[in-house]
């Protein structure tokens, strides 16, 4: 098994700091994105949609997004369970994984992708070009941070964690999500108590140095 990875990258560094909670490695493949590797005929080959991370199985069975790379992982390594042990548990992390996905993380996506030199001609993941980009999605996903900062906080001064009172993979995306967000100069408002609060205790987690 191994994992296609590019550490700067936030995708994959999901799927690393939650096999650091898990205490597992993985030998890695490099995929440099700022370099374009990820359009080269023999990663296309790995994944067509030209994105990391994807895991290749021992059998050849690549397994690209996320989510499914960390599912994998949590069915063959339950422990500690980041999943949720039961059904409440697992339909409250899947809930709010996806706000944060939704909220947040493709805001922050659409901000730095429709802003930084870097993607210009590619507004849109795994395109090599001939993709625009369009500044009002910059202001629009500033204007939903602020939502998504809102709504987090207020979550937070009512649970320990993002779901409820375990760390689990919602936490995970959502800590990936403000640290992305700051690559675009967004960052937790300092009226955020609850949220600000949060986010120093997981980044003071030794799962967050495999970032």
């Amino acid at each position: 098994m191994k994992l296609y990875d590019f550490k700067m990258a936030p995708n994959p560094q999901r799927v690393n700091m939650f096999l650091a909670e898990k205490g597992i490695e993985i030998p890695t493949v490099e995929i440099n994105t700022r370099e374009r590797a990820q359009f080269s005929e023999s990663y296309m080959a790995v994944n067509a949609v030209s994105q990391v991370p994807v895991l290749e199985l021992d059998d050849g069975t690549c397994i690209a997004e996320t989510m499914a790379i960390c599912r994998y992982i949590e069915e063959l390594h339950p422990e500690p369970p980041l999943f949720g042990s039961d059904a409440k548990e697992k339909a409250l992390i899947e809930m709010w994984s996806r706000r944060a996905e939704f909220m947040g993380y493709l805001n922050a996506a659409d901000m730095l992708r429709n802003s930084s030199p870097a993607f210009e001609d590619r507004g849109l993941s795994g395109v090599p070009g001939g993709v625009p980009q369009i500044a009002e999605l910059v202001e629009r996903g500033r204007n939903a941070m602020g939502r998504f900062f809102d709504h987090f906080d207020q979550r937070l001064g009512e649970s320990a964690f993002v779901a409820g009172d375990a760390f689990s993979v919602a936490d995970i995306t959502t800590f990936v999500t403000i640290r992305f967000a700051s690559r675009v100069e967004v960052e937790i408002p300092a009226a955020a108590n609850n949220l600000n609060r949060w986010y120093g205790e997981i980044n003071s987690r030794p799962s967050t140095a495999a970032l």
